[in-house]
């Protein structure tokens, strides 16, 4: 960094990965191949670039940082099979990124805009085949949770694809140290979703009324969140074959399925 005369960012979250050892973790995880094309976001120093560039057909890393995006052009110039791109990886337009192909995401997400980051992509009309991100230790539990620990965040990854995490990662790992534990998790991604969905937007504001007031039971969330009454809260819940007086965190992904789409069919609307 002294050598490009930079320095990192607070603002933009920057720790940068600087362990051999998590690098090659990371390219294991993703079961690479010469004809993969990768999307890395948040390249950094180009860490991972490196040993990246040589495994597959194309990369295309994308950096926020402008400074840092023209010193990692720079670093790599002439390099085949490389392009750094200069974007807000929530803003992207992840098809138009891609051409429409098939792609494998890697990240090291700063974690202020990991899940903003994530989402983008899980949800876009082009989602990667497979995801390895580095995210926050308690970010990376709840993506991979089950029923009884549940919450949005569980939700919101397994119904695009299959989460588990790969290792954790002591602060050691990066420069300069964040004051917190790290872990570097693999997502498989399903080809559509884990359930039938006519509205996905529809279906979190279902999700995100349940889990409105998370120490409430059921009947009462929903009925908060969905700005119903408890009784009518309470008959959408038996009509999914759902205890009134369980709690969100209880609710696996298909149960959410079907009080989805008893919402949907009772007329409580779900424009707001």
């Amino acid at each position: 960094m002294q050598r490009l005369g930079l320095s990192p960012r607070k603002a933009l979250g920057q720790h940068f990965l600087v362990s051999g050892g998590i690098v090659n973790a990371i390219l294991k995880a993703n079961d690479l191949s010469v004809d993969d094309l990768v999307v890395e976001v948040g390249p950094g120093l180009g860490v991972v670039t490196r040993q990246l560039v040589p495994l597959v057909r194309r990369v295309i890393a994308v950096e926020m940082d402008r400074e840092l995006a023209r010193a990692l052009e720079t670093e790599f110039e002439g390099t085949d099979g490389l392009e750094v791109v200069c974007a807000d990886a929530r803003d992207l337009d992840v098809a138009k990124l891609v051409g429409g192909g098939k792609y494998k995401l890697v990240a090291n997400l700063p974690y202020y805009a990991a899940l903003p980051i994530l989402r983008r992509f899980l949800e876009s009309d082009c989602p990667p085949v497979s995801a390895v991100v580095m995210v926050q230790r308690e970010v990376a539990r709840n993506m991979v949770a089950g029923p009884g620990d549940m919450s949005l965040v569980s939700v919101g990854v397994q119904l695009y694809g299959r989460p588990r995490i790969v290792r954790y990662v002591r602060p050691t790992a990066f420069y300069p140290r964040p004051r917190v534990t790290s872990a570097v998790v693999k997502i498989d991604v399903y080809p559509g979703s884990a359930l039938e969905l006519n509205d996905r937007a529809a279906f979190f504001r279902v999700v995100r009324a349940g889990f409105s007031a998370p120490r409430k039971q059921l009947r009462n969330s929903l009925a908060q969140g969905l700005q119903i009454q408890g009784e009518a809260a309470a008959g959408l819940l038996v009509a999914a074959g759902i205890a009134p007086t369980s709690r969100a965190e209880t609710l696996g992904l298909e149960q959410w399925g079907a009080l989805y789409r008893q919402v949907e069919g009772s007329g409580v609307s779900l424009l707001y």
